[in-house]
């Protein structure tokens, strides 16, 4: 995190000095820093009022300069090679020779897949922390049970109401509702996939770190980003304005923009952005990877970065095979294997395979994921990428049981309905996608993207067998 641009007091990000700083000392601490010294600087920071930016900056500052424990036992490199050469080689995919034949049906599920998950998540994203005594995913099963036991295990999309409101809280994202829904709303897990397909058409297979850049400041206004996002945002206005040359990229200080005031860098920001890296690589899963870093970098380190690689190489190898477990082994490796994200995925299929990859033991198996990895924050990358996983599983060649377990674990539920939505319908495509979750979305998406608002969720796909075939012809 050295850099030779001027230090400058704390600035107003995603949340006020103080609320950076209390999530930077957890970041410090996962990183390996050594704890003592953070807690010596932890209190330093409790004594200073909220608007003494610069004296704040100064500890934001201190923070970085603890040295890594002796004994910290991960090694996470933030750079493509380092993360290539940290690998662990993986047995390659089947070659699918109709491949091309099955594309568009493929296609169009992944994009379903990624609506109905990311429309079936929305209106409970608000219950992703605890409430009283109860969890993210016990908020979820107490407001369905509440209307009818029936409902529970989830169904269907979400009611509006539930008896249970005032123990759970209500849920938000009203177009989206069971009542309601008639398209997919707008949402950035939707935005990101719908901004790579732009790039991608713009730059083909040779874009940069830099082309993403500008894409955001020309497509997404600043209040349309989050957490990591809204801090890269700010640092690459601060630092370069408001416009990027596409041949600006080898002098952009990515590693600065992506961790300057920026505690929220191995969140799962990244992650949701990694679905148009994969369509565009079909049975790839390296180079959708490589499209994810360039992607990821901006924002991201570490674990941040691996869990847009990991989601992207999945997607990929979706096209490829309909086995859940070699889509997840796809994905891991293109991740560095003694990083936290390789061990801890690799522990939630552990824990599956306990329980026999079994479906109606998705509650034990989510109990064990919160008991693991419950100290994460709830849109921390590598805590969500275990439901994920777990719901790939578990649900196997059934979407209902996939979109609906990677829900009910909670957290980040639209972003993991999502993207375990867009891994299965690259695995087992459109056809088999059932008819209840499908037609509620009456084939339309709201992006709030010119060119995507309204559009046929159809014709994202279609534009993306486009892209993805002739990204293979250059090759």
């Amino acid at each position: 995190m050295k850099s030779n641009f001027p230090r400058i007091p704390f600035l107003h990000g995603w949340e006020g000095a103080t609320g950076m700083l209390e999530i930077e000392c957890i970041q410090s601490l996962d990183e390996g820093r050594d704890p003592a010294s953070v807690e010596k600087i932890e209190t330093q920071i409790a004594a200073l009022a909220p608007t003494d930016h610069a004296a704040l900056a100064d500890c934001w500052y201190a923070l970085q300069e603890i040295p890594v424990r002796p004994d910290y036992p991960y090694n996470e490199p933030s750079d493509l090679e380092s993360i290539r050469a940290s690998t662990r080689a993986n047995r390659p995919l089947p070659t699918l020779t109709n491949l091309q034949a099955a594309l568009p049906d493929r296609m169009l599920g992944a994009w379903l897949g990624r609506s109905i998950g990311c429309a079936l998540g929305k209106p409970v994203e608000c219950f992703m922390g605890s409430h009283g005594s109860l969890s993210s995913k016990d908020r979820i099963k107490t407001y369905l049970t509440a209307i009818d036991p029936a409902e529970y295990p989830i169904r269907d999309y979400f009611p509006a109401a539930s008896p249970a409101s005032s123990i759970t809280g209500v849920t938000g994202c009203a177009p989206s509702t069971r009542e309601k829904i008639a398209f997919m709303e707008t949402d950035d897990d939707i935005r990101y996939t719908v901004l790579g397909q732009i790039i991608l058409q713009k730059c083909g297979a040779a874009f940069t770190s830099a082309d993403v850049a500008k894409a955001w400041m020309e497509y997404l206004g600043y209040t349309q980003v989050c957490t990591a996002e809204t801090q890269a945002y700010r640092n690459l206005v601060i630092r370069y304005g408001r416009t990027l040359d596409p041949g600006a990229d080898a002098g952009v200080d990515w590693d600065w923009v992506a961790t300057h005031q920026n505690p929220y860098r191995e969140w799962i920001g990244a992650q949701i952005r990694a679905d148009s890296w994969g369509y565009a690589a079909p049975g790839n899963p390296a180079l959708a990877a490589e499209f994810a870093w360039r992607d990821a970098r901006i924002s991201h380190v570490k674990n941040g970065i691996y869990g847009e690689m990991f989601c992207a190489a999945m997607i990929a190898a979706g096209f490829a095979t309909t086995d859940p477990l070699q889509v997840i082994e796809a994905g891991l490796a293109q991740i560095p294997a003694r990083s936290r994200l390789w061990l801890e995925m690799r522990e939630t299929i552990e824990i599956c395979r306990a329980h026999e990859f079994r479906a109606a033991e998705f509650e034990a198996v989510l109990e064990e994921i919160y008991a693991r990895f419950g100290h994460y924050h709830p849109v921390h990358t590598n805590n969500n990428a275990a439901l994920v996983v777990a719901a790939l599983l578990l649900g196997r060649d059934d979407f209902e049981k996939v979109v609906t377990i990677a829900v009910m674990g909670g957290w980040d539920t639209d972003c993991n309905g999502a993207t375990a939505g867009s891994i299965w319908g690259a695995m087992f495509g459109a056809a088999l996608l059932p008819k209840k979750w499908t037609a509620p979305l009456n084939d339309t998406l709201f992006s709030f993207i010119p060119g995507y608002h309204p559009i046929p969720i159809s014709e994202c796909a279609r534009r993306s067998v486009e892209i993805a075939t002739l990204l293979a012809a250059k090759q």
